[in-house]
């Protein structure tokens, strides 16, 4: 269940030689490490407590698990909820009860990538960690507030970690190769683009290294420019991490062309961003908003056209379920666009975000007992399908002195011609309606 590499294995990966052994030697998240802050008071103060370290790649996790087993001399147990289950859940339990018979020493269990964890599996920890046999630790890239249990997550301090900065990449770049490469030496752009390529994640800035390590071995070459990393990492250049510059560039140039009209350039970017190693679960998300925010009722299809491609490409998965996302891009591009409901609910949400909570008028609010009736609940509601056109004329539907408002505007393209018409036909009813009731007053 533990790491399958010994840090000081000599085949170990680079990352794994040069992972820190001392708290001091941990490069980064000084909003957690610095002296004062969370975690550095935890292990100053050496109070053990179940915890979730949400973060992305390669900012050092599993680094701090280990650290804390070391510094609080508890028995240390890693599972991979990418790989384990219930079965593996139990063997820690057996495990760490035998420890604590034997030596009275704490367990931690190390959880990594916890999200993976179904509630089920998650649920089978939860009493042993409420027990105190297990101080739970768990890794996650995902947000835990809907990920992880909210048992389990009310019983774990969350504690955020940060991307690598250049500069503290920078730092472990140096401790790298002053370490690990003291054979190569490299000039400021060949360290640039190293340090770029890694994005935030110290993992991948050491396993870049290393390739590059390599390849300067086979060629016998002991200095390093830009050139010859662009040669190395040539597949690694065209690559993108979720989070990364690049990867929402990218996307942003995806939904664009889609917004554009433009199916080629739709598939271009599509296409661009598969090569590159995007999720296609990502992209068939990201294919269904475009649906409803760049499209939507203008034509109704497209969104049930993107679900259908994202349900496809769960079903036959890569490479022939991409075939599915790309039609749909196509669709998307060729649509009529409306942003009008995209409009429409933003306005909505920005006016009731900094409204006062206003009562439910009277007349909308159910009765379903006496004394509601009594108070006047529901009183002089219409019902619509008894009116008509199924239409109550001139009811308003809003809280009592709340200013009129004209959030849903459609536009004159696709199905949104359709609403336009019925939605001014409707309005008209509701001018002939007020008249009716007050005819001395002017009407707009």
């Amino acid at each position: 269940m533990d790491d399958l590499f010994a840090a000081n294995h000599p085949d170990a990966p680079l990352a794994e030689r040069l992972r820190p052994r001392t708290l001091a030697e941990v490069i980064g998240q000084a909003q957690l490490l610095a002296p004062g802050k969370p975690l550095a008071m935890a292990f100053q103060s050496r109070q053990l407590h179940s915890m979730i370290l949400w973060g992305p790649p390669g900012v050092g996790k599993t680094t701090l698990a280990r650290l804390m087993a070391d510094a609080f001399d508890a028995d240390f147990i890693a599972i991979s909820a990418v790989f384990s289950g219930v079965r593996d859940i139990r063997e820690a339990v057996a495990r760490a009860e035998v420890t604590r018979a034997r030596s009275g020493r704490r367990t931690i269990l190390f959880v990594d990538e916890v999200h993976r964890f179904n509630k089920a599996q998650q649920d089978a920890f939860l009493p042993y960690v409420e027990g105190g046999l297990l101080t739970f630790v768990g890794a996650t890239t995902e947000n835990p507030s809907f990920e992880v249990n909210s048992a389990l997550l009310s019983r774990a301090a969350v504690y955020v970690l940060q991307p690598l900065s250049a500069d503290e990449l920078g730092q472990l770049f140096e401790r790298a190769c002053r370490q690990a490469l003291p054979g190569l030496s490299f000039d400021d752009d060949a360290r640039a683009r190293v340090v770029g390529l890694a994005d935030g994640d110290a993992r991948r800035l050491l396993n870049l290294l290393e390739q590059i390590g390599t390849a300067g071995t086979t060629a016998g070459a002991t200095s390093i420019d830009g050139a010859f990393v662009d040669g190395t990492l040539a597949e690694s250049l065209r690559r993108f991490d979720k989070g990364g510059d690049a990867f929402y560039d990218q996307i942003s140039a995806l939904h664009k062309a889609v917004r554009g009209s433009s199916p080629d350039g739709a598939l271009y970017w599509f296409s661009r961003m598969l090569d590159g190693g995007a999720d296609p679960r990502y992209l068939a998300r990201r294919i269904v908003r475009m649906a409803w925010e760049d499209v939507g009722l203008a034509d109704p299809r497209a969104a049930r056209i993107a679900l259908d491609a994202a349900e496809t490409f769960e079903r036959l998965g890569s490479p022939e379920g991409e075939l599915a996302l790309a039609q749909a891009v196509i669709y998307l591009a060729m649509a009529a666009k409306s942003n009008a409901g995209y409009l429409a609910y933003n306005a909505a949400r920005s006016f009731v975000g900094s409204d006062g909570s206003r009562p439910v008028p009277a007349h909308l609010r159910n009765a379903p007992t006496r004394l509601m009736k009594d108070l006047g609940y529901g009183k002089d509601y219409r019902y619509a399908h008894d009116q008509a056109e199924a239409y109550a004329a001139g009811e308003s539907y809003f809280p009592d002195g709340m200013p009129a408002v004209d959030w849903y505007r459609p536009v004159d393209r696709g199905l949104e011609i359709r609403i336009g018409e019925k939605l001014a036909h409707l309005r008209q009813l509701d001018r002939r309606a007020k008249a009716a009731k007050n005819p001395a007053e002017p009407q707009t």
